[in-house]
């Protein structure tokens, strides 16, 4: 009998590691909390561009989807390239820490006629590169601002058909 409890408790405890949240199908956010994208003009050619996920996503998909956003809001004003002047996301911490760190513990017990305590401490050290690139959040948000004349060769300037064209087919290839 324990071992199948082991088994099942094991089982779910993988069943919960391999569902993590994903990404909602692109589109509109229908509030300001809900998923999707959204933008809010801040000058005539100046805008943030938002794209939610409240539950999480992983943060190249929400690039994707804030990019494509912006694409398609650069064309629909008549524009043909935009220029992204800040990008800001809204983390997820994953609970695992970043620095080192020092913990304390205290314990005790009695059986019988018998008692004890104890206290441990411990220290931990992350060893090798953290990775600050990638990772998860609830949302990703871009100021961009619509360009005017040849686009500059610079790697925040983005050419709205081309970034648009390359993120649809992204998307459609990633699910």
């Amino acid at each position: 009998m324990i071992r199948v409890l082991t088994l099942a408790a094991a089982a779910l405890m993988l069943a919960a590691c391999a569902s993590t949240p994903t990404a909602p199908p692109y589109g509109a956010a229908t509030s300001p909390t809900s998923a999707g994208y959204s933008e809010t003009q801040i000058e005539s050619t100046r805008y943030f561009v938002t794209y939610r996920a409240p539950g999480g996503a992983d943060v190249a998909r929400l690039e994707d989807y804030a990019l494509l956003r912006a694409s398609e809001l650069t064309l629909q004003n008549g524009r043909e390239w935009f220029w992204v002047d800040r990008r800001t996301y809204d983390r997820q911490e994953d609970g695992r820490s970043r620095g080192p760190s020092i913990g304390i513990g205290v314990g005790g017990g009695s059986y019988g006629r018998h008692s004890g305590a104890s206290v441990g401490v411990g220290m931990t050290f992350p060893l090798g590169q953290q990775n600050q690139s990638g990772g998860w959040a609830r949302g990703a948000t871009y100021e961009i601002r619509f360009g005017e004349g040849a686009k500059p060769d610079d790697p925040n300037a983005y050419d709205a058909r081309s970034a648009q064209q390359a993120i649809r087919a992204r998307i459609s290839t990633t699910g």
